[in-house]
């Protein structure tokens, strides 16, 4: 008898369809048992409240242990969207003296699970954030009216001074790519936006905790859950001290009101970093509470750029503090030696039709002098040999060797400051010159490097780190704002020093030139009585008026401090850099400006400059 083909099909179809309706109840029952926790959040909800407890962030201190940042108090109002019932939208409104729009804004932006990706009806959500406790204390009368509402206690940051916003940084309301990056933060969270409090966040923030609080069947809280055997509390994050002395910040900043550039001084035997100004500034008091984003707008619109921390990322021509970092270089490759040559200067540098100007001085000068006098024609006739020579082979080989000797002193990268946003200057390549030049260059071509000028593009940070190296004679450590961490090493790269490719020997000749420059050269007015200063002037050329630096250390011997001052469009580097480094220099050294000095630094900070309104 045959087979009925026919049966068998539907035998085949009726089961496979009976397995297809198996597996989709089995995928569900699977998804909503390990995958989907909204009922497990509903069936919780019922019972318990997850409160999360905050901890307290680290406090700041400066290297005397002056308190920087402290935290103080202040609430959020939370929500439970599943436990909202019969709400007075105008009786709340009032109670926390907002519109019904705002009211409207923040639900849709609570629900919209873009903005909000932890988003759940079941679990507490941001209603509103930094309420005062004024503000705290008229809602708390009336809470017995919105169910579902909480009040939750936070802190807030606030500053002991106004001074040092751009270190010491501050917190605001984590992003949707901060949730995503890391499951610590929810929305409403805080987290560090700028400076210290960015780049130590995880040292400071803490450990969150949680409170499991029990509810009846109506809702109501009766307590915590096994008498709070399964609660844990938060642990507050870890102190910091800084390396910064506050009283010197105060002094930097003092000097800088009213001027655009930057003050950066180092310890040179440890890398600690003494006071980091970057002018203007601003007051850190603008970034606390609910005005923190109008404050922030308001400060990014504003012409002169006070958010720019201009000793991290400005990028300046060094001008004539540049010429340290090619004496040494010329020193290592045997361009030049301690007294010889002695090339001349007849008040610049002359070849064919090529010139760079320079001021009246003894000519010929051999290195020292050249130093003390910032002689210009010095050190383009040591470029202009350097890249000629032929032992190189060709300009472009010893453009090579001489970028890999700026690298090694500093320049051309980042210095791996434990701060963010770090910029990284430009000492050019044989590549870039090729390109500029279609590969037809000579040290004439390009003779405005020897300066500090034309391409050359350095951080306020970095030349401090140079004036650091040369007081050490011949390594650095990285420079770094952090000291100390609470019950935790600091990185090995603050530790340990990097050695520059320049032979020890040769800093002790510009040493002497810096020396040279203070008793009797550009940097007279650096002169502070009983301390061996050195140091060298920069006049960096510019479309306005040039500007001001001074990079200088002191005492020669065992130096203890390190200063870069660059004061845009303020002339001569005698005229403010050479008296603020000296300020600088004296109130570390001494504790305190002497009489003579502090009505110095008072005419100094009412010295006006005009910048007009370009935009730097």
């Amino acid at each position: 008898m045959a087979k009925d083909y026919t049966l068998e099909k539907r035998k085949l179809v009726i089961g496979g369809a009976a397995i297809v309706v198996i597996l989709i109840f089995l995928i569900r029952l699977f998804v909503l048992q390990l995958l989907t926790d909204d009922y497990k959040k509903n069936a919780d909800s019922n019972a318990f409240l997850n409160k999360i407890q905050y901890p307290a962030r680290g406090a700041i201190y400066d290297r005397n242990g002056k308190l920087l940042v402290f935290n103080q108090p202040a609430y959020d109002i939370t929500m439970v969207p599943k436990e909202v019932e019969n709400l007075d939208t105008l009786d709340l409104c009032r109670a926390l003296n907002i519109t019904r729009d705002q009211f409207l804004k923040i639900i849709s932006d609570m629900t919209d699970r873009r903005r909000n990706p932890g988003y759940s009806k079941y679990t507490n959500q941001l209603f509103m954030s930094q309420l005062s406790a004024e503000e705290c204390g008229v809602f708390q009368e009336k809470l017995f009216k919105f169910s579902g509402f909480y009040i939750q206690r936070r802190t807030i940051r606030q500053y002991s001074y106004n001074a040092a916003a751009h270190t010491l940084g501050d917190i605001g309301e984590v992003s949707i790519k901060d949730i995503e990056s890391d499951e610590y933060y929810i929305r409403g969270d805080y987290i560090g936006k700028l400076g210290v409090e960015k780049s130590y966040e995880k040292q400071l923030r803490g450990e969150k905790g949680v409170e499991i609080l029990l509810r009846d069947a109506h809702g109501r809280i009766q307590g915590n859950y096994m008498d709070g055997k399964l609660d844990k509390r938060p642990v507050p994050g870890k102190n910091l001290t800084l390396s910064l002395d506050i009283d010197l910040q105060l002094l930097g900043e003092r000097l800088m009101k009213d001027k655009i550039g930057s003050i950066v001084a180092i310890e040179p035997e440890t890398g600690e970093i003494l006071c980091m100004v970057s002018s203007p500034t601003f007051d850190p008091h603008l970034m606390i509470g609910r005005q923190r984003g109008k404050n922030h707008l308001m400060l990014q619109r504003d012409i002169q750029k006070p958010l720019l921390n201009r000793a991290l990322m400005g990028a300046y021509p060094p001008g004539s503090t540049f010429k340290a970092a090619q004496a040494l270089t010329f020193l290592q490759e045997g361009i030049i030696q301690e007294n010889t040559p002695a090339y001349p200067c007849s008040h610049g540098f002359s070849y064919g039709s090529l010139r760079v100007g320079c001021h009246a001085h003894a000519s010929p000068l051999p290195l020292v002098p050249a130093l003390a006098t910032s002689c210009n024609s010095y050190f383009c006739w040591g470029l202009f040999r350097m890249f000629g020579d032929r032992k190189y082979g060709s300009p472009q080989n010893a453009i090579t060797v001489w970028k890999d000797h700026m690298v090694s002193q500093g320049f051309g990268y980042r210095l791996g400051v434990d701060l963010p946003s770090e910029g990284r200057g430009l000492i050019p390549n044989a590549q870039f010159y090729d390109k500029a030049y279609r590969g037809r260059w000579n040290g004439l071509t390009v003779i405005s490097i020897a300066i500090g000028q034309g391409e050359i593009l350095a951080t306020p940070l970095q030349i401090a780190n140079l004036a650091a190296t040369i007081a050490n004679r011949g390594h650095f450590i990285t420079p770094h704002i952090v000291k100390k961490i609470e019950n935790e090493p600091l990185d090995s790269l603050y530790r340990f020093p990097q050695q520059t490719t320049i032979d020890p020997i040769h800093y002790e000749e510009v040493v002497k030139g810096m020396r040279a420059a203070v008793t009797g050269g550009t940097c007279r007015l650096a002169n502070i009585p009983d301390i061996e200063v050195c140091g060298k002037t920069g006049t960096a050329q510019n479309r306005g008026h040039d500007h001001s630096s001074f990079m200088g250390f002191a005492p020669m011997n065992k130096p203890k401090i390190a200063v870069l001052v660059y004061v845009e469009n303020g002339g001569w580097g005698a005229t403010f850099g050479v008296p603020y480094g000296a300020l600088i220099m004296e109130q570390y050294l001494n504790g305190k400006l002497s009489p003579e000095s502090e009505a110095r630094a008072e005419e100094l900070c009412n010295k006006v400059i005009s910048y007009g309104y370009q935009e730097r």
